[in-house]
């Protein structure tokens, strides 16, 4: 049976035992609402479809989000990106409400919320994370009586696919390229950036990721036992995907990795994928800026799109829609590392120029 104590002014406190099931209790502000509940819980315990919440209502989404981050998000390969996002989603005022009394309605609002602010891929990002912390907490924790607000919540559109490639204006081609594979392409843009890094590793990293299609994270924690000069094979353990995967290696990329002093460490690198990205991005901003003064000076209007929105992952598309003039799709599929083709064409952009000149 149901039994009701008031607690102090305005606190009524429902408290539901039966033998066989947990003791369920909860504190209301009204009498007749602590009623109403008891006989909620008294019911379902009698048809037999009562469902413990007591672990939902008692558990705050900060709570929850620690936990997460302990158990589920440091074993990913994403940790430290999500850790971030998840530092976000406890500074929301949500955070200090349970697990239990979180709707949709409340996110849909925190959605438009950050849409003011952030790019729709962030918000999608987000939400995400926080899709998977209600999931596991239903799964895993004991709070199968919640639902996943997040599944009900309009998600904002992403339209963030890029096509870009690299761009030339006469330079002369890469060591070694025009000719090894009959390319005779000038990549003035990767000149310039690599000669405006300033070291020796970004250069490495910037050929060998345009001719491998590798990813960002893949060439950064490359080691030397990871690389047969003599087969010519880089070994990529433990991707992205989670497979393994052997790359072949052209001439170029023999060349450029020849030329690299090796560290008593191993890593070919010794690197941080971030740092690579602000590398990168500091040398694009250099290389643009002295392409700028070189118009200047010789009387030119710079190109509006040259050195602007370069990105190190554009160079994967780069270099997938260089391989794909090469290999056919199932070989491409093995270089690249994309097990659905769909997401392979995402990163295979020719261009129309290339396309027409095979009509003749």
């Amino acid at each position: 049976m149901a039994q009701i104590v008031k607690r102090g002014e305005m606190q009524w406190r429902a408290r539901v035992r039966k033998k066989g099931y947990p003791e369920q209790s909860r504190t209301f502000s009204t009498k007749a609402d602590a009623e109403k509940w008891a006989r909620i819980v008294e019911s379902e315990i009698e048809r037999g479809v009562f469902v413990n919440r007591s672990i939902a209502e008692s558990t705050t989404l900060e709570e929850a989000l620690d936990r997460y981050q302990q158990e589920v998000s440091s074993l990913k390969k994403g940790a430290d990106p999500e850790r971030y996002v998840i530092g976000i989603l406890k500074s929301t005022k949500l955070a200090k409400s349970s697990m239990a009394s979180i709707r949709s309605a409340d996110l849909a609002k925190l959605r438009d919320e950050w849409l003011k602010t952030h790019a729709p891929a962030t918000v999608v990002r987000r939400l995400a994370v926080l899709s998977h912390v209600f999931t596991v907490a239903r799964k895993d924790w004991g709070m199968e009586s919640i639902a996943n607000p997040v599944e009900l919540v309009r998600k904002p559109a992403v339209k963030n696919a890029r096509t870009r490639r690299i761009e030339s204006v006469g330079s002369e081609p890469l060591a070694g390229e025009e000719g090894d594979r009959g390319r005779g392409a000038t990549d003035d843009e990767l000149q310039r950036v690599m000669a405006a890094t300033g070291s020796r590793i970004l250069p490495t990293m910037v050929v060998l990721a345009v001719e491998t299609a590798a990813r960002r994270g893949e060439l950064a924690k490359l080691t030397w036992k990871d690389l047969d000069l003599r087969r010519r094979v880089m070994h990529l353990g433990d991707t992205k995907n989670g497979d393994d995967r052997d790359v072949p290696l052209s001439s170029v990329a023999i060349q450029a990795l020849e030329a690299l002093p090796r560290s008593i460490s191993g890593k070919v690198f010794g690197i941080r994928p971030d740092a690579v990205t602000r590398a990168f991005i500091r040398a694009v901003e250099r290389a643009r800026q002295a392409y700028v003064s070189e118009c200047v000076g010789a009387g030119q209007e710079p190109q509006e799109a040259f050195l602007v929105d370069l990105h190190f992952h554009d160079l994967r598309h780069e270099a997938t829609s260089r391989l794909a003039a090469i290999f056919p799709l199932h070989e491409l599929a093995k270089i690249t590392g994309h097990k659905d083709p769909r997401m392979l064409m995402r990163y295979y952009h020719p261009k129309a120029e290339d396309l027409a000149k095979k009509l003749g």
